[in-house]
């Protein structure tokens, strides 16, 4: 998994037993849809996006798709993979990604994330302590004449910055790009003018870095090697979920996920009967398998009495899903019972499926959901998040959702430092990024207007048309 890093086999079991995977924890994007700046977004074990509908709140998760469905891509030749037959998110063109169609314009970002570095047997100590090291990757790109290019991009952590920029030369019409190294502890900056090929997408160093410059390939290569680990353990659950059905196949392979509509919930949880994690329940507690977390959570949220996946006959691999709504009623089809069910299922099943510290994406994940439950789903998140270290960003327009998770924050189950909200709206066409000031006891200091509808405008109009009415029918 480390090519050519010396020191990977004494260092990264350790390192990685005490981040299993890396945690985004900050974003800025301009000139995407319609975003001219989202300004710096930070990010917490639980990030959530509300506000009114095309004010920009999936445009924010868009990207992150975007970002990782081209690193994802077999073709090496895109920039960026706006869409394909495997798209999480399909974008169209660069014109239609970019803000207000001007052309020219420049899309440019950057992402910081933590990971621990298991490169250089200097930070031992570092790792020992469990701290986590900064990594940030940038990139500008250059939308002109309807062509896309790539200006610039970056990757930096804590000791050095590795810049590579566009230069003026061009050979058969191709740019090439010089490498800049910022020394950032002594300040110290090094230009390496070497005409390295233009590299093919937004964030690939070009080969010859490494085969010309080994003093700097374990460093930069730990760089890339946790960029690409960030983005491989970062898992998507889309808003419009796939249809129950009365029988599911499996074959008996492995699913990395349940698919961006939940397709798949069912072939994992089978899936991890063989392989899948287990669930600690904390000192002298048995372990749980995901199926039978899974279960739990149903029967928890009051959705359902059991829950049973089984094979229509010995030996085939048609299966079933049974649910008993009630201890007394008779068992049923996934089918029989109320869509609710199959819609949070795959919700379920993704946070306590996807590997220990990874980052999960969920949009509207309270669609078709009773109020009741809707809240209980902040119970889940907090669960996936204390159990499994899962980082969630969510975009939702659920009161109920957002007003548990400020009870839990009063109640200290978990922390405001740990929850990052933000409300989206649009200004004079573009859209607008309200971060909301939580405190120790769960309360919004910066509530906007309108942020649920005027619920206390509504039932004071109810009252007034209350009064107004039984003034009318008072005898005169």
């Amino acid at each position: 998994m480390f090519p050519n890093c010396p020191h990977v086999d004494s260092l990264s079991s350790f390192a990685f037993r005490l981040s299993p995977t890396p945690m985004l924890e900050r974003l800025r994007i301009q000139n995407f849809k319609s975003w001219q700046d989202t300004g710096d977004m930070a990010f917490g074990s639980l990030t959530g996006f509300f506000g009114t509908n095309s004010s920009g709140k999936s445009s924010i998760l868009q990207f992150l798709l975007m970002l990782k469905q081209t690193v994802e891509s077999s073709d090496r030749s895109q920039i960026l993979n706006l869409d394909d037959d495997k798209s999480y998110v399909e974008l169209g063109t660069m014109y239609d990604i970019i803000y207000n169609h001007v052309d020219p314009n420049n899309l440019s970002f950057f992402f910081d994330w933590s990971d621990y570095e298991p490169y250089d047997e200097a930070d031992w100590l570092v790792l020992s302590k469990g701290i986590s090291k900064p990594y940030r990757f940038s990139s500008i790109i250059e939308i002109k004449n309807d062509k896309i290019s790539l200006t610039n991009f970056s990757y930096s952590n804590f000791k050095h910055k590795f810049e590579f920029n566009i230069t003026n030369d061009t050979i058969d019409d191709e740019h090439y790009y010089e490498l800049v190294i910022n020394n950032i502890l002594s300040n110290k900056i090094e230009r390496i003018d070497n005409g390295f090929r233009k590299p093919t997408n937004f964030y690939g160093v070009p080969n010859p870095v490494y085969i010309n410059y080994p003093r700097i390939e374990n460093e930069l290569q730990g760089l890339e090697e946790s960029f690409y680990h960030l983005f491989e353990q970062l898992y998507y659950l889309g808003p419009l979920r796939d249809y129950p059905r009365r029988t599911y196949v499996w074959g008996g392979g492995s699913s990395t996920d349940v698919g961006n509509r939940g397709e798949r919930a069912v072939a994992a949880l089978l899936s991890s009967r063989n392989q899948g994690p287990t669930i600690d329940m904390g000192d002298d507690q048995p372990k749980r398998t995901v199926e039978e977390h899974v279960a739990h959570w149903l029967k928890e949220l009051s959705l359902i009495y059991s829950f049973k996946v089984q094979p229509i006959a010995p030996n085939r691999k048609e299966y079933e899903v049974r649910i008993q709504r009630t201890a007394e009623s008779a068992s049923v089809f996934l089918t029989d019972v109320g869509f609710g069910v199959s819609q949070i299922l795959p919700v379920l099943v993704l946070l306590f499926y996807v590997p220990e510290g990874s980052t999960v994406i969920l949009e509207q994940p309270e669609i078709h959901l009773h109020p009741a439950v809707q809240a209980g789903l902040a119970d889940v998140f907090i669960d996936a998040i204390k159990r499994r270290k899962v980082q969630i960003i969510l975009e939702s327009h659920s009161e109920h959702l957002l007003q548990r998770l400020q009870r839990r924050i009063a109640e200290e189950l978990i922390s405001q430092e740990e929850i990052k909200l933000y409300f989206t709206s649009i200004e004079e066409g573009r859209s607008k990024l309200t971060t909301l000031e939580l405190d120790e006891y769960g309360n919004i200091n910066n509530w906007p207007a309108g942020f649920f509808g005027d619920t206390m405008g509504e039932a004071a109009a109810m009252m007034r048309a209350e009064m107004e009415r039984r003034m009318r029918q008072q005898p005169s």
